[in-house]
C-alpha cells in the first residue's frame, strides 16, 4: 500500500469516518482503521471524488494566448478537478486522426490533470468515425455557430444513426443554425442577444435531435441547457443526457448592466426566471451534470464593442468551489454535488474515476466547508486573467489527489506539469 488517507469520507451517499488504502493510483482498502507508512490524517474535513469537467475549451493549439493545457489543468486543478474533457473547436480543429494524436501528444506534456479529447463531427468526417473513434474519448457536433465551430448540416443528424460510435458520448451544442440566421441582427447588449439568439432556437434543435436520434443506442449528451422551452422537451427522454454551466444557473441578463460584452456566451445568459427555472430542475434530478464550458478569452479581446466581442467565459477553477458554498449554507447536499460532478460524468465517459470505490482511480479532493472565501479573480490560475463571478463566496478544496499522488496541498502545487495522463490509453 502506497499511502492512506483519513477523514469524514463520502461512501454510498454518506459521510463516514474511515480510511482509504491507494496502491498503483487505485483504491485497494476501505477500512475503519488503516494506516500506511504515508499516512495522511485529516480529521473532519471532507474526503470526496474530485470532479470531473466533461466541457473544456483549453485553446491548445493555436489560441494559446487565451489559454493552453499547462494553465487551464492547473486552474482545473485548484478547482478540485482530477480530469477534464477537452473540445475540438481549436486551430487546427480536432477532426482527423493526426490532430487528435498531435493534440494528445502535446497535453500530455502540459497537463497537471488527468484529460481526454473530443473530436468534433463534420460533414465531412462522417465516413472516418470508424478510425477517428479509436483516438478519442467522445464527439462533439455543433448544430449552431459559436467559436471556430465546425459545419455539420442538420439533415445530416439520421446518419449518426448507422455509425458504430462504440458506446463514446455525442455532446451536442444545441442551437438551430436556420433559427439563428434568420434571427441574426447587430446586438448592442445582452438583451439583443438573447433575441438574435431565442430559447426558441435551442427548443427546435433539441426537437430535432430527439426526432432523428430517440429509440437509438447512441449516448448523446446536451450541451450547456439554457431555457425552460429546451429543458422540458428532455424531461420525456431519460436516455439523452444533459448539463448546464454555472453562469447559466447563476447569472441572469438583468442583473448584468456592466461590461455586458464580458458575459456575452452561446448559448446566452438569459432572463432570471429561465436561471430559476434551470436551477428548480438541478434540485429535482433533471439536470445530469455540471459542466464549466470554460471558454475564455482575453480582457483585451472581451473589452470591444459587444457586437465585435467573442463569445465564451471562463470558470473551470470557480465552478466546484461555488457550489460547495452552497452545501455549506444548506442549499444543496454533498450527495446532488458529487452525483453532478463525479458519479454521472464518469459514467458518461465510461471511466474509472468518480466514485470513492475499490478499484477506482485515487481521484480525491479534501474540504473544509467551514474555509469560506470571496472569487478574487487576481488568484485564480487561468491565462485570462478575469472571471464572472467575482466576489462570488465559495469554498475551495484544501487538497487535491490524483491517481493517489498528492497534486494541491493547502494552496500549493506539489507535482509538475506533464503529470496529467490521456485517459484513452
Amino acid at each position: 500500500m502506497d499511502l492512506s488517507v483519513e477523514g469524514k469520507v463520502y461512501l454510498n451517499g454518506s459521510l463516514n469516518n474511515c480510511c482509504i488504502g491507494i496502491e498503483d493510483g487505485k483504491i485497494s482498502k476501505i477500512k475503519k482503521i488503516l494506516k500506511s507508512e504515508n499516512h495522511h490524517y485529516f480529521g473532519n474535513n471532507l474526503i470526496i471524488p474530485a470532479g470531473i469537467d466533461i466541457h473544456v475549451h483549453f485553446r491548445d493549439p493555436g489560441m494559446t494566448h487565451k489559454e493552453d493545457f499547462s494553465t487551464g489543468s492547473k486552474s482545473a486543478a485548484f478547482g478540485g478537478i482530477s480530469c477534464v474533457l477537452d473540445m475540438p473547436n481549436t486551430i487546427p480543429q480536432t477532426t482527423s486522426v493526426q490532430n487528435l494524436k498531435e493534440k494528445i501528444r502535446m497535453a500530455g506534456k502540459k497537463s497537471y490533470v488527468d484529460f481526454g479529447i473530443y473530436s468534433g463531427i463534420t460533414n465531412n468526417n462522417l465516413n472516418r468515425i470508424s478510425e477517428i473513434k479509436k483516438y478519442c474519448n467522445g464527439f462533439k457536433l455543433y448544430m449552431g455557430g459559436s467559436t471556430n465551430s465546425m459545419n455539420f448540416d442538420n439533415q445530416n443528424l439520421k446518419l449518426l444513426q448507422n455509425i458504430n460510435f462504440d458506446n463514446k458520448p455525442i455532446l451536442i451544442h444545441a442551437e438551430d443554425k436556420e433559427c439563428l440566421d434568420n434571427n441574426k441582427f447587430k446586438e448592442k447588449n445582452l438583451m439583443d442577444y438573447i433575441r438574435s439568439r431565442s430559447s426558441e432556437c435551442e427548443k427546435k434543435a433539441i426537437y430535432d435531435i430527439i426526432e432523428n436520434l430517440k429509440g437509438n443506442n447512441l449516448k448523446i449528451h446536451i450541451c450547456h441547457i439554457s431555457s425552460s422551452e429546451g429543458i422540458n422537451l428532455l424531461k420525456k427522454f431519460r436516455n439523452i443526457t444533459c448539463g448546464v454551466t454555472p453562469h447559466h444557473l447563476f447569472l441572469n441578463v438583468e442583473n448584468q448592466k456592466k461590461n455586458q460584452s464580458f458575459f456575452k456566451t452561446n448559448p446566452p445568459i438569459r432572463q432570471n426566471f429561465e436561471r430559476e427555472y434551470l436551477f428548480k430542475c438541478l434540485q429535482n434530478n433533471v439536470i445530469d451534470v455540471i459542466e464549466s464550458d470554460h471558454a475564455p478569452h482575453t480582457f483585451n479581446e472581451k473589452s470591444i464593442e459587444f457586437n465585435e466581442a467573442p463569445s465564451g467565459i471562463p470558470g473551470v477553477e470557480t465552478m466546484i468551489p461555488i457550489f460547495l458554498y452552497l452545501v455549506h449554507k444548506g442549499k444543496l447536499s454533498i450527495n446532488k454535488i458529487v452525483k453532478l460532478f463525479c458519479e454521472k460524468p464518469s459514467e458518461i465517459l465510461d471511466i474509472p474515476k468518480g466514485k470513492i470505490e475499490i478499484g477506482r482511480d485515487a481521484d480525491l479532493m479534501v474540504v473544509d466547508l467551514k474555509k469560506t472565501c470571496k472569487i478574487n479573480q487576481d488568484e485564480l490560475h487561468y491565462k485570462c486573467g478575469w472571471s464572472p463571478f467575482e466576489n462570488f463566496q465559495a469554498v475551495f478544496p484544501k487538497h487535491v489527489f490524483i491517481r493517489g499522488k498528492h497534486l494541491i496541498s493547502e494552496g500549493d502545487l506539489i507535482l509538475n506539469k506533464g503529470f496529467g495522463k490521456y485517459i484513452g490509453e
